[in-house]
């Protein structure tokens, strides 16, 4: 079982830092922005190491070519924005120059999801995982906190291939209690076991399913919690062993319910079905409000996650829902 960290810093900060601290010692290391270096959180980086950093004001088409480029020239590119504008406005650069390129690009999405929140639909970006992960090679990673966050930069400064990140905007809880675990892509972590019922949660819904597994232990329910921060590749065999040993399954995501972790997940167990609940955005357009409203409506929160374990606790006997 792993116990909670104290610290709360945010992702995109532990990026930046990491991003950095791993600059000064290698000039290859690149990052191309749209002006956000506020938003991003770059502004050290810029004035330290302005020869590393590549400002194209508000042209996110052209930053991803621009990243492509330097990447296709043996430059470590990191190319920073707000998650909507770069799942958008250059979706199509991201698909060709990118991905059908190969081009070994991270795409540093900041403030994804509702994290935007009284800005409004158009702002939001609950749609990257679905439209992303049917880009051929593209890998598709959700850190839950900032120790996460900074393994992942460390693997991605020489990773070969397009990744695409997603973070939030403010400080979150630490999910992992100091720097002494695992983090590989493609690989779940076993945040706590349990033999009742899996929650599978990513990026910033994590710490809400652990929080929400501790008290329904309390009741005497026993809840394995994962941290599927790879969305692309998945991790196939954790998501089988779970739905072998405890015979139901809740995702929770800051995503739309089409095409997010529940539908990777009920594809995954499309020949091994089990009962599987998605807790995600429903097909409307979203309330405004902050994160922690936002979560709250959509019971994407530690309340919401508990009501859906006794809803599907209680419904072991009947027939297999999906929804």
């Amino acid at each position: 079982m792993n116990k909670m960290g104290n610290q709360q810093i945010a992702c995109r900060k532990s990026m930046t830092n990491m991003l950095l601290k791993l600059a000064r010692k290698d000039k290859n290391i690149i990052v191309v922005t749209t002006d956000a270096r506020g938003s991003v959180t770059l502004t050290d980086f810029a004035k330290e190491l302005p020869d590393q950093f590549v400002e194209c004001g508000i042209a996110e088409q052209d930053a991803v070519g621009i990243s492509a480029g330097l990447a296709n020239c043996g430059k470590k590119v990191f190319v920073c924005g707000p998650a909507c504008f770069y799942m958008a406005r250059s979706l199509e650069q991201v698909k060709v120059d990118i991905a059908y390129s190969k081009s070994p690009v991270t795409i540093f999405g900041v403030s994804g999801g509702v994290a935007y929140g009284a800005l409004g639909a158009t702002h939001h970006s609950l749609y990257d995982i679905a439209v992303l992960r049917t880009f051929p090679g593209m890998n598709i990673v959700f850190p839950c906190d900032a120790r996460e966050a900074a393994k992942l930069v460390e693997i991605l400064v020489d990773y070969p291939e397009p990744v695409y990140v997603r973070v939030g905007r403010g400080a979150v809880p630490d999910v992992y209690k100091n720097d002494d675990f695992d983090f590989q892509l493609g690989k779940a972590n076993l945040l706590l076991d349990g033999k009742d019922i899996t929650v599978i949660g990513t990026g910033e819904t994590v710490y809400h399913a652990y929080q929400a597994a501790l008290t329904l232990r309390e009741e005497g329910i026993s809840v394995r919690v994962l941290d599927m921060a790879t969305l692309k590749p998945i991790d196939t065999q954790a998501i089988l062993k779970a739905a072998n040993d405890t015979k139901r399954i809740i995702t929770v995501e800051e995503h739309s319910r089409f095409g997010g972790l529940g539908s990777i997940v009920m594809e995954t167990l499309s020949e091994h079905p089990v009962p599987v609940k998605i807790l995600g955005i429903p097909d409307e357009d979203v309330v405004h409000g902050t994160s922690a409203e936002i979560f709250s409506y959509y019971g994407i929160d530690k309340e919401g996650i508990i009501k859906a374990v006794h809803s599907m606790i209680n419904k072991k006997n009947k027939i297999i829902s999906y929804t």
